[in-house]
């Protein structure tokens, strides 16, 4: 990035959690200042040792600091999921659209609002079908943010993002910790992606301040118990054992996710804003988590 988008980019994000911090973290030496939001103090502390500003939001009320802080933002990022409404909307929506600097809005949603496609492909002009719930709640915060950025008229990016994996958070640490568990239900896939390839979509969509609906996912849709097979293999570790679906003690959660079986296609991302996945499926992904060690440790505080 040159000088002066440098200079003329400050960037908020509201929930620096996992893939909210991770691109916090990659564009801070490419911003002219960062802010953004967690729930609590320590890990307000957190964040700002990374060179972050933090502010605390908790979705039940206004964040103290944060509306002067969007008055100043050129680019806004929300990774806050929705509950009984979007809480960044229900607080912060008069701010956003009132955001005299404002450029672009980043939306981070999931493929989950796609629902169940029986294990066919999906892409962007698929039909949206999400299950009642947390699901229908994303595809309406969908439209909510894409009428705050028509009124305000800045384009929005809304990225719709798979399984998300990385440091702390994938088949390596679970098999190490003794959570991991292959099941098999005939036919299930499912799409992953590494969140430095998050990071990386953020980036080309943020720095060119393009909008429209994107697939966050990678090349390889794949059964779950392949992932943790793959991994026990890097680990030189004996697999667990396969254990039928319909036999799985599965959280009301955790069976939701098998209740939709889908191939997510990605070519918008890599057509639109020139994308180049770094890790295209899982086994580029776990293979660099193992050799660089860093499956164990935590990206986000």
């Amino acid at each position: 990035m040159n000088g002066e988008a440098k200079g003329a980019m400050h960037l908020f994000v509201f929930g620096l959690g996992n893939s909210g911090l991770a691109f916090a973290r990659a564009m801070k030496d490419e911003v002219a200042w960062t802010g953004g939001t967690v729930r609590t103090v320590d890990k307000a502390i957190a964040v700002t040792g990374d060179g972050v500003r933090a502010f605390i939001f908790d979705g039940t009320s206004a964040g103290i600091g944060v509306g002067a802080a969007i008055h100043h933002a050129t680019h806004l990022v929300t990774s806050i999921a929705p509950g009984d409404g979007d809480p960044v909307l229900s607080h912060h929506r008069q701010a956003i659209v009132a955001a005299p600097h404002l450029r672009w809005i980043g939306y981070l949603s999931t493929v989950g609002v796609y629902g169940d496609h029986g294990g066919d492909w999906v892409d962007e002009a698929s039909e949206p079908k999400p299950q009642p719930g947390r699901l229908s709640a994303r595809l309406a915060a969908e439209t909510a943010w894409l009428a705050v950025a028509a009124e305000r008229q800045v384009p929005v990016a809304i990225l719709r993002i798979a399984g998300i994996y990385g440091p702390g958070r994938n088949s390596l640490k679970k098999l190490n910790d003794g959570r991991a568990h292959r099941i098999v239900k005939p036919g299930q896939v499912f799409n992953r992606i590494h969140v430095d390839d998050i990071v990386q979509v953020l980036a080309a969509a943020a720095t060119s301040a393009t909008g429209g609906v994107f697939n966050v996912a990678d090349d390889q849709p794949a059964p779950p118990q392949d992932v943790v097979a793959f991994a026990a293999e890097l680990m030189g570790v004996t697999p667990p054992p396969e254990i039928p679906f319909e036999e799985a003690e599965l959280t009301p959660l955790a069976r939701s996710f098998y209740g939709q079986n889908k191939r997510v296609a990605n070519d918008r991302i890599k057509r639109e804003l020139g994308v180049i996945l770094r890790y295209p499926t899982y086994r580029e992904g776990l293979r660099a988590l193992w050799r660089e060690d860093t499956w164990r440790s935590q990206g986000s505080p």
